[in-house]
């Protein structure tokens, strides 16, 4: 009996002990449902609460109506918020330009943490939002004072975001411009960093451009976001353009690289850069020459028109200057390319070398030019699209085809009356040309081609072909000798009879010729069979196989 209560006052501390553990943990456990229901009241109350936060900072920020399909709240090491289909209008339908149809910023699908206590801050703060889908639309300038009319103009910003990491972008500057398209950016990857309040963001973006097809990266300042007016919002940084294969655009070929900076507003954006493409050649051509670009342009964003104001460019070691435009047309879809360009003084067989496929170039010599070039959007090679108008000068010029200079040579000895071979005939006779000329399809005319060398000037009229499988030139040529005196012997004494009429217009001798043949075969001849040469010598006739403009 004794040691039975003995036993049991033994026992008595372990069982309150082992009870005093079971109300501990019971007490844990009340204490961690209470939590999650107390967490689970404010998931529930913060859902709704976030939501209205966040439209209630882009309404005011934008000063526009804000739509957002879907939206949620989970705790996940606090309290993570996801969202799709977030739309702020402001502006236009793409195609009637309605206000409030078309929003002026969409986002497929967004996603930020943030912590439980932040909820409770005023303004919440969130480091850093993640957004994937988003298209930026500005509106056509036109519309620019609907923005006034649309959405609240006052408020308080409840929701700072330091960092923006978007991926898929697009920026679209839409035109109302008849036969302009919008121009469209695509932009792979976006990154924004936020400087401070009502400061302008950092950002780093990355994108693939289609036509030439490289990659462009570049970082710069974007902001402060002006809404009454998006296309007044400031933008500069800086970009790097990479591998831009230049074989994307029919009828080129090359890999291009540039760098450079811009400055401005969305809507006019001042650039200068350079490019540097080591094998830039032509199709026609298939020659690749080193191309080096400087260019300062102003992009204009009502309509994506860009006006290079100049490009300073260097081929081979001929530099010329161009000043024109870049449009954007609808048809055909594309960009139409208007120039004015002027070479003070550049090598011939540079530009030949570039635009013919005669290896080596027809001739060497000195140029200058001055023309206007049109490129035309299409799928058809650039040599095909390309047209040209000008006049230019050919100074010491040689032809590379030792025949074709031979009888260069020999025709200026006798034309000065030194028909005799070796009678202080020079070595080698350098031409000079000058002449008006008219590009299209791939193929030069020129309503006036002049020719000159010693004793001897040529005019003619005709067409080239830019594959070189082509002459086709007529006109008249003057000499200082007469006929008698470019030959000796017995045959001098035979056309003694009939230098008077060939001697003409003050010209020891004036006669019709022809050039014809191709780069391989040119043929020099007389031309008695070709009718009407005054006219012909400003329009080439079809007459005589001659081919027309």
């Amino acid at each position: 009996m004794a040691d039975s209560e003995h036993s049991t006052e033994q026992n008595a501390p372990a069982k309150s002990t082992f009870g005093g553990r079971w109300r501990w943990i019971g007490g844990i456990a009340f204490l961690l449902i209470a939590a999650m229901a107390v967490l689970g009241i404010v998931v529930y109350r913060a859902e709704p609460t976030l939501r209205a936060m966040v439209i209630e900072t882009l309404s005011t920020r934008f000063k526009s109506k804000v739509e957002l399909d879907a939206f949620h709240v989970s705790l996940l090491q606090g309290l993570q918020v996801s969202g799709a289909g977030l739309r702020i209008f402001g502006e236009t339908d793409p195609n009637n330009y309605e206000p409030g149809f078309q929003p002026i910023l969409n986002v497929g699908k967004f996603w930020f943490h943030m912590g439980i206590r932040d909820l409770f801050r005023s303004p919440v703060h969130v480091d850093t939002v993640y957004v994937t889908g988003l298209q930026l639309n500005l509106p056509p300038r036109e519309h620019r004072s609907e923005m006034n009319k649309m959405g609240p103009k006052n408020g308080k910003m409840e929701i700072i975001v330091d960092k923006l990491i978007c991926d898929k972008a697009q920026l679209v500057v839409n035109t109302l411009r008849p036969g302009k398209l919008p121009l469209e950016f695509d932009i792979e990857n976006l990154t924004m960093t936020r400087v401070g309040p009502g400061q302008p963001m950092h950002f780093d973006a990355n994108l693939t451009n289609p036509k030439p097809l490289g990659q462009v990266r570049s970082t710069g300042l974007f902001g402060p976001w002006q809404p009454d007016s998006p296309r007044d919002t400031a933008v500069s940084g800086t970009y790097s353009f990479d591998h831009a294969d230049l074989a994307t655009i029919n009828g080129l070929g090359g890999i291009l690289s540039s760098t450079g900076k811009y400055t401005g507003i969305l809507d006019k954006i001042v650039v200068d850069g350079s490019t540097d493409t080591p094998d830039f050649r032509i199709a026609i051509s298939g020659h690749p020459v080193p191309l080096h670009t400087d260019f300062h342009a102003t992009v204009d964003g009502t309509s994506g028109d860009t006006y290079l104001q100049p490009v300073k460019a260097r081929i081979l070691s001929s530099s010329l200057v161009a000043n024109g435009s870049v449009v954007r047309v609808k048809d055909p879809n594309g960009h139409r390319v208007q120039l004015e360009v002027v070479m003070d003084k550049g090598k011939i067989d540079d530009l030949l070398k570039l635009a013919i496929r005669t290896d080596p170039p027809v001739m060497t010599g000195s140029i200058g030019l001055k023309t206007k070039f049109e490129l035309l959007p299409g799928t058809a090679d650039v040599a095909n699209r390309m047209k040209m108008t000008g006049n230019f000068q050919v100074s010491g010029a040689h032809f590379s085809n030792e025949k074709f200079q031979e009888k260069v040579d020999a025709i200026s000895s006798r034309t000065q009356g030194k028909p005799k071979t070796g009678q202080d005939v020079p070595g080698i006779v350098n031409s000079e040309m000058n002449g008006t000329f008219n590009l299209s399809q791939a193929l030069l005319s020129f309503s006036q081609l002049q020719f000159r060398i010693p004793g001897t000037e040529v005019n003619l009229a005709g067409t080239y072909s830019l594959d070189g499988n082509e002459f086709d030139f007529h006109g008249k040529a003057r000499m200082d000798a007469k006929l008698s005196q470019m030959v000796t012997g017995w045959k001098s004494l035979l056309l003694r009879p009939v230098d008077p009429f060939f001697s003409k217009n003050g010209a020891g001798t004036e006669i019709p010729v022809k050039v014809t043949g191709t780069k391989s075969e040119p043929h020099f001849g007389v031309d008695f069979g070709h009718k009407d040469h005054d006219k012909n010598a400003a329009h080439p006739s079809t007459e005589s196989g001659t081919r027309p403009d």
